[in-house]
């Protein structure tokens, strides 16, 4: 971050003057991007092309490349690109000269099958080498690559994958998860059964005589050992991935994302805002349903090693990540502000016990990161570790707001928005607060590289969709609306209090759910918590149910110390009318809380898309609780 502040003509310890310059002269600044990261491609001349409709601006209008010939370009032929781990302690290594060779190997098999530009692959697999291969392959040749994690149920892959029509379906047999083996090939097989679009179907290892009509994942290694590595040079607007969102308010989104702008962004957020380069090894803990595990795979453009884990983090052990960054010697490790969360009601010495000496940054996602999270992680992990809590989006498939390594973090606190980022709070009427304001829906100002092409299905398709400018541009006229509630600190930080469509309104005053749960899941009593809002006589009452640690009872005593904490650390207003206690807490798939869902099941509200949801019976459960009996 220094180096580029001083490369583009700035104070390398400014980093507020050298944001204002990002998003002032955003020509120059993506220039200096496209240049300081060693982006692979012809930029053309112009850079930005901007457009009263911020969704049809475009930048690099003229350009050409190929992402995956970024993502291969820097490996050092005989070093580790890829290490894989699962929770069994298995370990597989790929040099970048093997995963070369890999990956032209799956390309010649797509042309081999009548893969075209444009056309879909779609991956059910879990996070190892196969998935980043098959994705670049896909890439390598113009084809779009789509995936969902293999703990998907069958209808919620066909809700995604049904709708984009893929051509070819890669598969895993299998997976292994908190110590136990699950098979997958009923549900691969009914999947596949389902997409009368797929002319070549792929089994992750050898032929399997369960799955009639797979091909074997090594059988085609082999049988392509020896073909050679192209690279088709296409726009910079050409789709890359389609994403997905949660699916718990209807059927999920297909977000289409543009080559070039994804990896624009992250190079940014990899080289600059997580100082990530040559000899680095980068792992996040996420699954391929989850835009994290692409965010990963954008690393490999730095010439860092990458780790992929499949598994559970907390099996056999706690420890299990942190035993991985320790024996990896990992410089950045990614997690979720969950499983930092998990750790400090624990209160796991991980510092004490792992040698952690090569890493420098951890980043937090999924969630807002408490200061309880902070706190713990300076504590008992590394007392000089870059805390980068970060947060955007499948949306952009990118940040908003996150890590500097530059400046100070502050407790409880994102530390800024991300360079070319022009992110503000307004109010219901679309104006900007300042710190001190209090909070607003977070949005962003002026267009930005990886904003989607455009929906999937949506007539028309691209930045005039109707179904993409409702989603994101219709609430606030000439902004991008994200779907937070956020607010400034006084530092220039920004703190998360919630998704919008979930903030909470007892007597009209609009709370956020996390910062209840920054209070709550603090408590070492509780393991974590979800809050919602239960209609009552005309208004809403607020609702939180819990999950005590093993060993811990939700009794009269711990509901009233629950209360005075929060009303001690927050207000009045933000005290739950009710607390009741469940076993499990209702997730999507890639570990969020649908907070939406519980909320429509207490309400007497259809609960839309059930299929997204990884169990749908803790929404249930806390629906038919006596205790919200009206």
């Amino acid at each position: 971050m220094a180096r580029f502040a001083q490369a583009v003509g700035h104070d390398p310890l400014d980093y507020g003057s050298l944001h204002r310059w990002s998003v002032s002269e955003p020509a120059q600044f993506w220039r200096a991007i496209w240049a300081q990261c060693g982006v692979v491609g012809e930029p053309g001349e112009e850079v930005l092309r901007r457009h009263d409709n911020l969704a049809a601006s475009r930048f690099f209008p003229g350009a050409r490349l190929n992402v995956a010939e970024n993502l291969l370009a820097r490996l050092p032929a005989q070093a580790p690109a890829i290490v894989a781990h699962d929770e069994s302690g298995h370990r597989r290594s790929l040099s970048a000269d093997e995963l070369r060779r890999a990956v032209a190997a799956f390309a010649e098999a797509l042309r081999d099958a009548g893969v075209a530009v444009g056309d879909r692959v779609a991956a059910f697999v879990a996070n190892g080498p196969e998935a980043i291969i098959a994705m670049l392959a896909a890439a390598s040749i113009g084809a779009s690559f789509a995936s969902a994690s293999p703990d998907f149920g069958k209808t919620a892959v066909l809700d995604r994958f049904g709708q984009i029509e893929p051509v070819v379906l890669v598969g895993t047999p299998e997976y292994v998860y908190a110590g136990k083996r699950i098979d997958c090939r009923a549900t691969l097989a009914d999947i596949a059964a389902a997409l009368p679009t797929l002319g070549m179907r792929v089994v992750i290892g050898e032929r399997d005589e369960h799955l009639a009509g797979f091909v074997a994942w090594d059988e085609l290694q082999w049988i392509h050992h020896d073909a050679r590595l192209e690279f088709e040079q296409l726009p910079f607007d050409h789709p890359w991935y389609v994403l997905f969102s949660s699916g718990t308010t209807g059927k999920p989104k297909c977000i289409v994302h543009r080559a070039g702008g994804v990896l624009l962004m992250h190079a940014k957020e990899h080289r600059l805002h997580c100082d990530v380069g040559a000899g680095d090894v980068v792992t996040y803990y996420t699954t391929t349903g989850w835009m994290m595990w692409n965010w990963l795979a954008s690393v490999l453009a730095t010439g860092a090693t990458i780790v992929t884990y499949d598994g559970s983090p907390l099996h056999p052990t706690q420890h299990q990540l942190f035993d991985l960054a320790d024996r990896e010697r990992v410089s950045l490790l990614g997690v979720s502000a969950r499983f930092i969360d998990t750790l400090a009601t624990h209160d796991i010495d991980v510092g004490g016990t792992h040698d952690l000496t090569a890493l420098r940054t951890i980043c937090s996602t999924g969630s807002p990161l408490s200061p309880h999270g902070f706190e713990y992680v300076y504590r008992s992990v590394k007392v000089d570790v870059h805390l980068a809590s970060i947060s955007g989006g499948t949306d952009l498939c990118a940040s908003f707001v996150g890590g500097v390594p530059t400046i100070p973090v502050f407790s409880g606190e994102i530390q800024a928005p991300l360079l070319g980022m022009a992110v503000a709070f307004v109010s219901d009427a679309g104006v900007p607060l300042a710190a001190g304001d209090g909070a607003g829906e977070l949005v962003c100002t002026q267009a930005f590289p990886s904003q989607p092409l455009g929906l999937w299905n949506d007539t028309p398709f691209g930045p005039d969709g109707p179904n993409y400018q409702a989603t994101y541009y219709e609430r606030f006229v000439g902004m991008w609306a994200h779907g937070d509630f956020a607010s400034w600190t006084a530092h220039g930080g920004v703190v998360i209090h919630g998704r919008s469509d979930a903030t909470l309104n007892p007597g009209g005053v609009r709370i956020g759910t996390a910062d209840i749960y920054r209070v709550v899941d603090a408590m070492p009593e509780v393991a974590e918590s979800i809050a919602f809002a239960q209609q009552v006589d005309n208004d809403v009452r607020i609702v939180l149910a819990v999950r005590p640690v093993d060993g811990c009872v939700l009794d009269d005593t711990l509901i009233a110390h629950i209360k005075m904490s929060v009303r001690s650390a927050l207000s009045p207003r933000h005290v739950p009318a009710v607390i009741l206690a469940v076993d499990e807490l209702p997730r999507t798939y890639s570990g969020k809380l649908v907070e939406i869902a519980v909320a429509d099941a207490v309400n007497g509200r259809v609960v839309r898309n059930r299929d997204s949801i990884a169990n749908p019976d803790a929404v249930d459960a806390i629906a038919s609780h006596p205790a919200l009996k009206r």
